[in-house]
């Protein structure tokens, strides 16, 4: 039984990859954006604590994700699992080292997807989505194969997230580094941190990823 950490910036294809490494690995995929969602579905204790807060249309502090994450790793059992894009910051990762040694675990091993931010940029800002299937498209990188038409179910209405655009992901970029540098170090210091080329293809990543995952399991 492992405990891996999947950093890189928005849009890197952390979620990506983190879900098929669950999948082919067995790993439980905690995402703090999914495990949020679910709660506040089944109106859990904490659930319903967050939707509260985001009526206020208030951010969920610290205190109310780390609840989340206790009550999720409550019900894993003995499987590894990768965490998806959390911890954020110092005090989320200090939170969860001390929330895994009360239950005899540890952080093995954070993975960091490197990127080319200029690249990563034009390959965000150029991305739709299919709006009956959700199939997801690109400008330039994989056009439909016919204008206008979705290549699995033929729908003909697309849509664009609206933070989609270059400016919007230079600003989404640069709150990833003044978040998320200090994270980087702190395993880093650690000697826990292993990055792999983020740019590659996404088998090649996966390829990496899983290659290092293994070395622990």
């Amino acid at each position: 039984m492992a405990y891996f950490i999947l950093l890189g910036p928005p849009g890197c294809g952390k979620g990506t990859q983190a879900r098929r490494l669950s999948q082919s690995m067995g790993l439980i995929q905690v995402s703090t954006g999914d495990i949020l969602r679910q709660a506040i579905a089944d109106k859990t204790k904490t659930g319903l604590q967050a939707a509260e807060v985001m009526e206020r249309g208030d951010l969920v502090s610290d205190e109310i994700v780390t609840a989340l994450i206790a009550e999720k790793l409550e019900n894993i059992g003995e499987q590894g699992v990768i965490f998806d894009g959390y911890p954020r910051t110092i005090p989320q990762a200090e939170s969860l080292d001390q929330l895994l040694e009360k239950c005899g675990r540890a952080i093995d091993c954070a993975l960091e997807m490197t990127v080319n931010e200029a690249i990563l940029i034009e390959r965000i800002s150029g991305r739709f989505t299919c709006a009956d299937c959700n199939e997801g498209y690109h400008d330039k990188f994989k056009p439909t194969k016919v204008d206008g038409q979705c290549d699995l179910c033929s729908g003909q209405e697309f849509k664009r997230r609206a933070d989609d655009n270059a400016e919007s992901v230079k600003q989404r970029l640069l709150e990833y580094h003044q978040k998320t540098t200090a994270i980087i170090s702190y395993y880093q210091d650690r000697k826990l941190l292993r990055r792999v080329d983020g740019m590659a293809s996404m088998d090649q990543v996966y390829a990496d990823l899983e290659s290092i995952i293994k070395t622990y399991c």
